[in-house]
């Protein structure tokens, strides 16, 4: 969790000599963010043989999947600017922080603060809102980690510097909705990341919420917090909290008096936590600007998202993703990528447990409306566009956001080509190593069939299963090679290609010139001497001498 502090040097100015932002991972361009974020999990097509019961346990690890999309990198980007400008103001080596200790104990200890306190904050909290099963918490915790939690400094240009510089914190609105739970919440955070014991102090003073506020102050000084992320905030309860003008001077706060860059988390219900007052006053946003997240429209962004999660098959029949089944999956899910993943993993555990081994849009249909029952009304709401009925879920309702007043979203154009190629290319590996894996079995098999090892791997290697034909069996590459190397053997024997030339004095010359004038091969031979006769071999003479011998002792 903590990390020795490297300083990088700074290419923008504001930065530099800044030990807090030069030891902060370097800023990332939107290619480098989509490299970093995406995750696609290991996947063979070779699984989809597996027993049933281990292929559906394997449908899990779909859901591992994380696909970057232009909602996680317009926030990278926001995170990574207000991170860097909350340093701005609280540099260990500026006159900033001086002033803001003095502040926190002047305001301890009941002093009257004059007009000029010294700080001014240049933090750039903002909020982010967006429909639940969109992946802000996913997204969102994906980027934190981009970036270590704690950074242990001891040296800083030769000058002694032992600090615990606390990146970001994440803290998760308490169910009971008061600010003081939250406090409660941050202190129990900051204990379990630096060891210390505020939450135990807390509880045994039995502190006010105002004075938990200051000593809160004064913990974010000293650990160098640099982020504090607070999700769900639509937990929160004007009636527990004290209302929203209390609600919005906690907020402002953390922002203005701390300098710490808060971003604020949370569905649309959140909205009417911050009705009222905190739609005019609300400073904590800055020049970044808010984020407010729709579900995802039926454009390229839902095409790459579907793309991202439908190579992870695990049915014994590949199904291919057509325009038919892409259409199905979004009125099914309506553009929510949490209900997307569900939706098909559902669908191919329904296909592997019935035996039918394929996904088809009648399938998808059905799972849907079986096990998506608790959520029908709101994807009924969504699919009829009847406001009414929309605006009945506050989660999913986004009808009463003025999208061109009181939060102003900053668009960043992203090229979805970038991560679609990127994917594509994925695949296409995945694929070759797949292709390269059977052939190697195939060889294996040809060499047990008695094939020639050099000739099958040759076969085998000029064998092209690259275009649209990558889900060909074992048996299939076998049967294949087998062709073309029986084809090639008969070729050879009618062209005489692969015969070995011999010389003519040769024996198994002489019997193939033979047989081209119907001569046997003992004739052949005979003919040019090869085979010795009864009557002319080297043994005559002695045959000749015995048999006249025997013939004079007759006669006498």
């Amino acid at each position: 969790m903590a990390v020795e502090a490297e300083y990088k040097e700074q290419i923008i100015p504001d930065y530099k000599d800044n030990p807090f932002i030069e030891a902060l991972p370097s800023l990332m361009a939107p290619d480098e963010v989509i490299e970093k974020l995406a995750f696609y999990p290991q996947y063979n097509s070779s699984e989809r043989q597996l027993e049933s019961h281990y292929r559906i346990h394997m449908i899990d690890r779909m859901f591992q999947v994380f696909q970057p999309l232009p909602m996680s990198i317009e926030l990278e980007s926001k995170i990574a600017r207000a991170v860097r400008q909350g340093y701005l103001s609280r540099n260990p080596f500026g006159r900033e922080l001086v002033w803001g200790f003095r502040q926190d104990y002047y305001r301890k200890n009941n002093i009257n603060l004059s007009a000029d306190s010294g700080f001014y904050s240049s933090s750039l909290g903002f909020t982010l809102i967006g429909i639940s099963g969109l992946g802000k918490t996913s997204s969102l915790q994906r980027i934190l980690n981009l970036y270590p939690q704690i950074l242990v400094h001891s040296e800083y240009k030769n000058m002694h510097f032992s600090v615990y510089q606390v990146v970001w914190m994440k803290l998760e609105c308490p169910h009971d909705g008061s600010i003081k739970g939250l406090l409660y919440e941050f202190f129990s955070e900051t204990d379990r990341l630096l060891g210390t014991n505020y939450y135990q102090k807390m509880m045994k003073i039995r502190a006010t919420t105002d004075a938990m506020m200051t000593v809160m102050n004064q913990v974010v000084r000293n650990c160098s917090l640099g982020l504090l992320v607070i999700d769900e905030i639509q937990h929160l309860s004007m009636a527990k909290s004290g209302g929203s003008e209390k609600m919005l001077n906690f907020f402002v706060n953390l922002v203005n008096n701390v300098g710490v860059p808060v971003i604020l988390v949370g569905t649309p219900k959140a909205i009417a936590v911050f009705q009222g007052d905190f739609r005019q006053a609300r400073r904590g946003a800055g020049p970044a600007g808010d984020m407010i997240c729709d579900r995802i429209q039926k454009d390229g962004v839902w095409d790459l998202l579907v793309n991202s999660i439908w190579r992870y098959q695990w049915t014994r029949k590949e199904t291919p993703l057509t325009p038919e089944i892409n259409n199905v999956l979004y009125e099914e899910t309506q553009g929510i990528p949490d209900l997307l993943k569900k939706v098909y993993g559902i669908a191919q555990a329904y296909t592997i447990s019935t035996g039918k081994e394929e996904i088809t849009p009648y399938i998808i249909k059905k799972v849907a409306k079986q096990n998506l029952k608790l959520v029908q009304p709101m994807l009924t709401a969504l699919k009829t566009g009847n406001v009414r009925e929309i605006a009945k879920f506050e989660d999913i309702c986004m009808l009463n956001i003025n999208f061109n007043g009181f939060l102003t979203r900053t668009k960043q154009s992203i090229t979805l080509d970038l991560k679609a190629k990127a994917i594509k290319k994925q695949e296409k590996e995945q694929k070759k190593e797949d292709m390269m894996d059977k052939k190697k079995e195939a060889v294996l098999k040809l060499i047990d069939l008695g094939f020639d090892a050099k000739k099958a791997q040759k076969t085998i290697d000029k064998m092209d299963y690259e275009q649209g034909n990558e889900n060909v069996s074992i048996n299939s590459i076998v049967l294949d090679a087998i062709k073309l190397l029986t084809d090639g053997e008969k070729k050879n024997k009618a062209s005489g290609e692969g015969k070995v030339k011999y010389d003519a004095s040769d024996i198994r010359y002489i019997v193939e010139q033979g047989k081209k004038y119907n001569k046997s091969a003992y004739e052949s031979l005979l003919e040019k001497g090869y085979i010795k006769t009864f009557q002319n071999d080297v043994f005559s003479f002695q045959r000749r001498w015995c048999s006249e011998l025997f013939s004079n002792t007759i006669s006498r």
